[in-house]
């Protein structure tokens, strides 16, 4: 194992990419410590794959250094990398039974029968195929072949890191939360580097320890699942983090304070006179909104039950303002005021949190 870094990479799958929307990938340096668990989280598109592959070895970056610990690999194939790989859809060889697919990448190494079998089912014991360890794969379910794939994928112990390309996308959704949970319970015993690639929040959040946030090519925030929920440093971390989304509302700057609904309002940052931006938001989270006796004039709109709270909408003019309510809360009928919690209010200068 260990520490990954990427210095200045910068792809495009054009020959002679000219302007910023031909690039696949922008600029970036990104360091994974040796052991960790990330999650690459962003919508189609967005060069999560990309990353993953010029990790791996499966693509070369047109700019910039790939490094394992003290060794550049840049022009490593991907076998001398070092990596396990687990694609969305199930590799695996049908004609061999459930153990010998697992088994596999450890008799290419020579590794002691006596070793492997007790690595196959331990694996095979944390997926739940102990019962079909000696069934061909050929007759398995897409789930259940899904499941050797990742067996596959963490069986060897001596591998530099675990890629993980959506792998759940085929599974039945009824099995994907155990899946998570087990995923996330086997890294901690076996403190490989994983990266996980997924477009789906809820993975990233319960499986990775850092989620490396990415838009349009760019990676926008690296942090842990509380620090992207509670303080979001770009806009669209807090529009694709969260369920429902932060409210992001545009906002004036006046002598020195924030101005909005015709209200100043408290936020956890402080935003500079010189600054030059020409777009001000404030952000807020549904979770840290209230009905209030004062503060910004709303009409109720609508109200949608979701379990344990309700989703209220509210409008100030032409912006929409959600907020949650418990489950046997007070939602007023038409009018209302809402006040927001200012530790957890922060504005936004074209698109990035000010410091």
């Amino acid at each position: 194992m260990s520490k990954i870094s990427l210095k200045n990479i910068r792809h495009s799958y054009m020959d002679n990419p000219v302007d910023d929307i031909d690039w696949a990938l922008k600029q970036m340096s990104v360091d994974w410590s040796d052991g960790g668990a990330y999650a690459l989280l962003g919508p189609s598109g967005c060069g999560k794959t990309t990353l993953l592959n010029i990790i791996s070895g499966l693509l070369k970056p047109s700019e910039g250094e790939v490094w394992f610990g003290d060794q550049e690999v840049s022009n490593f194939p991907t076998d001398q990398r070092n990596i396990a790989q687990v694609f969305q859809f199930p590799v695996v060889y049908d004609t061999m039974t459930v153990y010998d697919n697992l088994a596999f990448p450890l008799r290419n190494r020579g590794i002691p029968e006596t070793e492997i079998d007790k690595k196959v089912r331990e694996i095979a014991s944390m997926l739940d195929l102990e019962k079909t360890l000696m069934t061909r794969a050929s007759g398995l379910t897409a789930d259940g072949k899904q499941k050797i794939s990742l067996g596959r994928g963490l069986v060897r112990s001596d591998v530099n890191a675990i890629m993980f390309d959506e792998p759940l996308t085929v599974i039945d959704p009824h099995l994907k939360w155990e899946l998570r949970s087990k995923l996330k319970e086997l890294h901690q015993q076996i403190g490989t580097t994983m990266i996980y690639v997924t477009h789906d929040q809820t993975e990233a959040l319960t499986i990775a320890d850092q989620v490396v946030v990415m838009q349009e090519g760019q990676v926008v925030q690296i942090g842990t699942p509380v620090e992207l929920f509670e303080r979001p440093q770009h806009t669209f971390v807090g529009h694709f983090i969260g369920s429902p989304g932060m409210n992001l509302l545009p906002c004036d700057f006046d002598l020195g304070k924030i101005v909005y609904g015709g209200a100043q309002i408290e936020t956890s940052n402080q935003l500079n006179v010189d600054n030059t931006a020409t777009r001000f938001e404030i952000g807020v989270r549904p979770e840290f909104i209230r009905f209030a006796d004062s503060g910004i004039p709303v009409r109720v709109e609508k109200m949608s039950d979701a379990g344990r709270f309700s989703i209220v909408e509210t409008r100030h003019g032409e912006d929409i303002i959600k907020l949650l309510v418990p489950d046997g809360g007070h939602v007023p009928s038409e009018s209302a005021f809402l006040q927001f919690d200012p530790k957890h209010t922060h504005i936004y200068a074209d698109d990035w949190m000010v410091d």
